[in-house]
């Protein structure tokens, strides 16, 4: 073998590992548990086993992606670095003030996100920049080195530095990161400028608080992680992905690792975005359950919607604004419910519920037997007969039906129902939690959700997606090859791709064009630069230009996707048609002579990766026959309850066959089920396209 690519990606409850041959088109999958208390632990453990159990050479390996939630869960749990604050005088109370908005108007008794640096580590030092870029007053860098030495002092190994204005003048910002980089040359620094150049001070704040508070861990996790990869004797670059869907290399990780939270899912998107595309397939729900989450989200016209602001370590898991706001490009991801291991249980009114809590990867679900007592969905979905206790990750880990019901005693004696009952009342909460979620998500953006196809990866995604299509009033859904590491296959699909952003506020009639074509030159100049440390193809360079723009008096902007440059005056009309169009597909008409206004310049520069992409292929010989493994019951209530239904075997599927409901269909990573009237075929793409019967009303 030669030229192979190894994708990692660290969950909740598993690491998924991916190796592809690109010269025969073929992958090898292992999935091991997640070591929460050394993820690295877990990911060296079971690239061995794969290596050795598919007989793969180390050195075979030319390329390692790799996509974490370790920073996304240091955030949530609070588990970064102890940082401190040096912010302008007057501002220190700005991660406490907020905006000032509730996100539950009514609740007195409501939780705002907590600082992430306490008020005590937050300082003050003299300087004011003005909001056109001109010094006010100096900052004061006697101030700024005797403040970093009190918060040193306290213990504090990360220091973050959000100044005044610095979006549009860095200069006050880059003398203190200077100064007192040299004063304490062991401490992480991070500028504002550096991570989120952009107009709104607490949203900037929030973004460089974050960026600080997990910028050690990032470092340290990363070095451990490329340097143990290459005792392994894999000597290949090692890339990252990005939210934004692309890669970047370890530095650029390292010294932004914000970029990182969301890079699991995003890669989930790259995968369904690609098996769709395949399919033939332009407008999808991408849907991705995990052991801990379910996340979705939208692709039209072929490419994942981007946003430019999410939301992380929320208080209330699906309630907008309970969050941290983070000013980074994404793949726009709404999390739209539990996961494989969240647990069921009664609330103060005696309702069941499903999560937020999780089992996580230890100690899992009752069934896996490794000291979960507590009910979750995934023993409910086995419970219910849509899994195979001898064939649970192919066969490599045996759950137990008995384990998972006895983990229902208490539900049972608290609600007098039996436990077939409450199984498929947790699955059917979790799938209508989900489909209210997304019908939601599906309806802010204007669409229409009968337009899309569900596509389905995580290794709980196959057998919910079924079912929640049905409550959408989907008419088909995907499972794509590999469904179960989904988000491992997409990142070997991803390019190298760096975002940038600047300020520069002004209403489109007064644009100084010289200095509007500068800016977006010297943006792409910036990425490029990055991008070339990944070893990408830079013969395939691409870049998009963008712009948050406005009518003038309004507080909220939109993204466009401008025409190519460069621009001049004579650009003038082309950009506002442009916006013109955008803002009445999202709004359907514009006010009437109002001016338009610039905010922020945006800039995406990608280049394939060589040894990137995949081309994989189903079975071309075969029948639908010969992949029959037998029958077993499985409960469809609209049926009227559990029903015999077909078993098959997804790798002795060829292209062609066509299966009909209820059936279900194993592979080692993932179950898919369908039910009475569903149709299945198998494309030449190896997805699996299941036509879903009358919908549920």
């Amino acid at each position: 073998m030669s030229g192979l690519s190894l994708a990692i990606d660290i969950g909740g409850t598993f690491t998924d590992i991916v190796v592809y041959d690109p010269q025969a088109a073929r992958h090898y999958i292992h999935k091991e548990y997640t070591t929460p208390d050394d993820p690295a632990r877990g990911v060296i453990v079971g690239v061995k086993a794969l290596l050795a159990r598919d007989g793969i050479a180390p050195a075979s390996i030319k390329r390692v992606v790799h996509a974490t939630t370790l920073f996304t869960n240091a955030l949530i749990e609070r588990k970064g670095a102890r940082s401190g604050l040096i912010t302008t005088e007057g501002f220190r109370d700005l991660l406490e003030i907020q905006t000032e908005r509730k996100y539950e108007l009514y609740d007195i008794f409501i939780e705002m996100p907590r600082p992430l640096i306490p008020r005590f580590l937050c300082r003050e030092v003299p300087e004011r920049m003005t909001e056109t870029g001109e010094t006010e007053i100096p900052v004061d860098l006697d101030a700024v080195v005797r403040e970093a030495d009190a918060l040193v002092a306290e213990g504090v190994e990360s220091i973050a530095f959000m100044f005044l204005h610095s979006y549009i003048n860095p200069a006050h910002e880059q003398a203190a990161l200077e100064a007192v980089g040299r004063r304490h040359p062991g401490v992480h620094l991070t500028a504002s400028f550096e991570v989120a150049p952009e107009i709104r001070e607490y949203d900037r704040l929030s973004t460089t608080v974050a960026n600080a508070y997990i910028k050690p861990l990032a470092q340290r996790y990363l070095d451990r992680m490329a340097n143990q990869i290459r005792e392994l004797g894999i000597d290949g670059p090692f890339l990252l992905m990005l939210s934004n869907g692309g890669l970047t290399d370890v530095a650029e990780a390292k010294r932004t690792p914000i970029q990182l939270l969301e890079s699991g899912p995003a890669a989930g998107v790259l995968a369904a975005t690609y098996f769709g595309g395949e399919s033939g397939v332009d407008r999808q729900l991408a849907f991705d359950m995990g052991g801990t989450t379910a996340k979705a989200s939208l692709v039209d016209g072929g490419e994942p919607v981007i946003s430019y602001l999410f939301e992380a370590a929320r208080e209330k898991r699906f309630t907008e604004g309970s969050g941290l706001p983070i000013k980074t490009s994404t793949i726009e991801l709404i999390e739209i419910g539990a996961g494989g291991g969240s647990i069921a249980h009664l609330d103060e009114l005696g309702l069941l519920k499903v999560g937020p809590e999780s089992a996580g990867a230890m100690p899992g679900a009752a069934c896996y037997g490794r000291g979960g007592t507590q009910p979750t969905v995934t023993d409910a979905d086995l419970l219910l007969g849509y899994l195979n206790p001898d064939f649970f990750l192919g066969g490599t880990i045996r759950i137990d039906p008995k384990a998972a019901a006895a983990a229902f005693a208490d539900l049972v004696r608290k609600t007098g129902m039996s436990v077939i009952e409450l199984a498929w009342g947790i699955h059917d909460i979790v799938n209508e939690n989900m489909a209210s979620a997304a019908r939601v998500h599906i309806a802010k953006r204007g669409r229409d959700p009968r337009r899309y196809t569900l596509m389905a990866t995580g290794g709980a995604g196959p057998v919910h997606a079924y079912h929640v299509a049905r409550k959408i009033n989907l008419r088909q859904a995907i499972c794509p090859p590999g469904a179960g590491v989904g988000s491992a296959m997409g990142l070997l699909m991803a390019p190298a791709r760096i975002d940038r952003v600047a300020s520069m506020v002004s209403l489109l009639d007064q644009l100084d064009w010289k200095a509007f074509e500068g800016v977006y030159r010297a943006l792409e100049s910036e990425a490029a630069g990055v991008l070339s440390r990944t070893g990408a193809d830079m013969s395939g360079f691409q870049v998009k230009r963008f712009a948050d723009m406005r009518y003038f008096g309004q507080e909220s902007e939109i993204v466009v996707a401008l025409p190519s440059g460069p621009y001049t005056a004579a650009s003038r009309n082309a950009i506002a048609e442009t916006f013109e169009k955008v803002y009445r597909d999202l709004f359907v008409r514009t006010p009437p002579a109002v001016a338009i206004q610039m905010v922020n310049l945006r800039v995406s520069v990608s280049a394939p990766v060589p040894g990137g992409g995949m081309a994989l292929r189903g079975r071309r010989t075969g029948s639908a026959a010969d992949a029959l493994k037998g029958h077993r019951r499985v409960y469809f209530p609209d049926a009227g309850g559990f029903v015999e239904s077909s078993v098959y075997d997804r790798y002795r599927l060829p292209v062609g066959a066509k299966l009909v409901g209820p059936a279900v269909v194993e592979e080692k990573e993932s179950t898919l089920l369908f039910g009475p009237g569903a149709a299945c075929a198998v494309h030449a793409s190896g997805s699996l396209v299941i036509t879903l019967p009358a919908t549920e009303g």
